[in-house]
């Protein structure tokens, strides 16, 4: 039960007496350390909010000053009491939320002060360790009631005698506690809209004919079976939630209903009238023993007739997903005329057939990935199968094709995931010696489609024009290793309208594929590849998000932020590649963008000398050995060569002057020239 505090004023805040903020009527003392009701506020307040404070007990006296109050919470105190007295000047009151105190201690001295509200509307008493019959004893004279909440208590056990005396109320909310039988307890509040039970432990829901009720949520419970009255009276119940429970087979409805909305997600359920080892129960029936009281009844059920009794005309929301269904039984679907939603992933279908006599003509969204499929089947000569279809999610199957033209029924199709299917696109390269092309999924010429994920499908060599005709703005190649071995070239024809493409895993290495003729791509992933240079044509693109994770990468451009990519840029992941820590000059750069936001910041680092270190804040040794590693070359061979040379001209010095004599007089024997004595 989730119930609005506030007037929805804008109107800015002003401190008043004892630390509150008030606006208009409304008082603010939340979280104050209160350990009382401050008692010099407004007089005029209506809306006083004391939540997250420390109060006790609300006294006679406490609210004497406000006599126009409408709405009190005092959620997350430690309330123990309230006393006889509390609300006598404030019989206005039309919201009150007690959640998350002690009021079990003192339950009945509460009570008898809940009584003296007879304009109360909404009502919460979550959290407080309330068993039923304290329950009981607090709603007895509430007969104003519309909305109640006893969530997150320990009740185990309704009947009849607990919500006595509540004929307006409208909602009540006994999620998380621990029922586990529930006799007659509703059979009195004619006016119930809205009942929530899940969370709790109850095995079953038998004779269900709350005809007034329109949402009922029993999720998360034990139920195995639900069993609705057999009666031709129409049920006003738009939204029933049997998720997450036991359910053995699908639910036997009312007749008549106005059923929009139909979750049984994780449950046991399956059709059994064809059992995979070819055993029947289409004649087996089940009996019911109902015992109350003196009397007995005997209910037989066929819980294996696939016919649906119950008109399921208003049904748009079905989700089926996570049970044990593996296949639907003939005309199932025919029964669901207005379905726009079917949610049948993570079952055991290995067959889904499409008909034009399924009458799913406003189906938008179909879910059937996670299953077993093999076959994708659709009627001969159908032409209005799925024609609203909008999202089509087939992954994780064991398709190799799609029928052929399938998407040509479907003339809304905006999304189709096929990833982690067999499959391949059309066309396919010729391969020498075959006659028959090798099985593909042909999405050429669907225009309206806009988002495919082709991830984990063990695309090979794609070549030709596999998207001609298409307007893709979002693709997902991840996890395809051979998909890439050329260039881009067969994906040039989305080059005007792909923003989004995924080519995460996918053994990219070349720095040779160019990527300078997709101007309208918005977010790249390169993620797990196998790059060593940053791709010089990513400089072009006015990308707003790249992810280079996980790849082979020493550093970036130096210039990166100066380029149209640079400027461009908000979000950029690096990290998982091998930074040479001498080479951060595009580290630094990035830094001083402010716009740019780098996620993996704190996950990146670079390596020196077989450490990996932190970018963020390199050792001062560290600096310093790169800067003498990255200082001028030409001024670092003069330094290195000066001491040779020096070391040279000396020793020829040295040598001349001691053979000098010598020298002289060869040449002049050579010459023939005498020498003066």
């Amino acid at each position: 039960l989730a119930v609005g505090w506030g007037s929805g004023a804008v109107t800015a805040w002003a401190t008043s007496p004892g630390g509150c903020e008030l606006v208009q009527s409304t008082v603010d003392c939340i979280g104050r350390w209160l350990n009382s009701v401050p008692g010099n506020l407004r007089g005029d307040t209506e809306e006083l909010l004391l939540d997250d404070n420390t109060i006790q007990v609300l006294s006679n006296a406490s609210l004497l000053s406000y006599h126009q109050l409408r709405c009190l919470s005092l959620t997350k105190n430690q309330l123990e009491l309230i006393e006889p007295g509390a609300f006598l000047s404030s019989q206005g009151l039309h919201v009150l939320s007690l959640a998350d105190n002690l009021l079990f201690t003192n339950h009945s001295l509460t009570a008898a002060a809940l009584s003296s509200l007879p304009a109360l509307r909404i009502l919460d008493l979550a959290g407080n360790r309330l068993t039923e019959d304290m329950v009981s004893v607090l709603v007895w004279n509430l007969s104003s009631l519309e909305s109640l909440s006893v969530a997150r208590n320990i009740i185990m056990r309704l009947d009849s005698s607990v919500f006595t005396n509540l004929t307006q109320l409208l909602e009540l909310n006994l999620e998380k506690n621990y029922i586990f039988e529930i006799d007659q307890a509703f059979e009195g509040l004619q006016r119930l809209q809205r009942l929530n039970v899940a969370y709790n432990y109850l095995p079953c829901v038998v004779e269900f004919g709350l005809t007034q009720l329109r949402v009922l949520n029993v999720s998360n419970n034990v139920i195995e079976w639900f069993l609705a009255l057999e009666s031709d009276d129409l049920f006003e119940l738009e939204v029933l939630d049997l998720s997450h429970n036991r359910l053995l087979f699908f639910p036997v409805l009312p007749r008549q209903s106005k059923l929009h909305s139909l979750l049984l997600k994780d449950n046991e359920m399956s059709f059994y009238q064809r059992l995979p080892n070819g055993t029947s129960l289409a004649d087996v029936t089940v009996q019911f023993l109902l015992i109350d009281g003196n009397s007995t009844n005997i209910t037989t059920v066929s819980l294996w007739d696939e016919i649906c009794h119950s008109n399921l005309s208003s049904l748009r929301l079905l989700d089926m997903s996570q049970n044990q269904v593996w296949y639907l039984p003939e005309g199932f679907l025919a029964q669901m005329p207005s379905l726009t939603h079917l949610k049948l992933n993570q079952n055991c279908l290995e067959m889904f057939h499409l008909s034009e006599g399924d009458h799913l003509a406003m189906l938008t969204e179909l879910d059937l990935s996670q299953n077993r499929l093999a076959e994708l089947g659709v009627e001969v000569g159908a032409r209005d199968v799925l024609p609203n279809l909008q999202l089509f999610n087939l992954s994780t199957n064991r398709l190799r094709a799609l029928p052929p033209g399938v998407f040509t029924y479907t003339r809304k199709i905006a999304t189709v995931d096929l990833s982690h299917n067999r499959v391949d696109l059309c066309p396919q390269p010729a391969v020498t010696g075959e006659v028959e092309s090798p099985p593909c999924v042909d999405i050429r010429g669907v225009e309206t489609l806009t988002h495919l994920s082709l991830a984990g499908c063990g695309l090979r060599g794609l070549g030709g024009h596999p998207f001609q005709g298409t307007s893709l703005m979002h693709l997902d190649l991840s996890s395809n290793h051979q998909a890439l071995s050329g260039d881009l070239e067969w994906l040039q024809d989305l080059a005007l309208t792909l923003q989004v493409l995924s080519l995460r895993n996918t053994s990219l290495s070349s720095t040779a594929v160019d990527f300078s003729a997709f101007n309208s791509l918005m977010r790249l992933d390169l993620s797990g590849n196998s790059l060593t240079v940053f791709p010089t044509s990513l400089g072009v693109l006015k990308l707003r998000s790249l992810n280079l994770q996980d790849n082979c990468l020493p550093a970036l451009p130096s210039d990166v932020t100066r380029t149209p990519l640079g400027k461009s840029l908000r979000e950029v992941y690096l990290s998982q590649n091998p930074y040479n820590c001498c080479t951060l000059g595009w580290w630094d750069a990035l830094q001083r963008v402010e716009a740019l936001h780098v996620p993996d910041g704190q996950e990146v680092t670079c390596s020196y000398a077989s450490r990996t270190l932190s970018p963020r804040a390199l050792p001062e040794p560290v600096l310093r050995s790169c800067r003498w590693q990255t200082a001028n070359l030409a001024l670092l061979y003069l330094v290195l060569a000066l001491p040779t040379c020096l070391t040279l001209l000396v020793a020829f010095a040295v040598i001349f002057l001691m053979l000098k004599q010598k020298l002289l007089k060869m040449v002049k024997s050579r010459c023939g020239v005498s020498s003066p004595y």
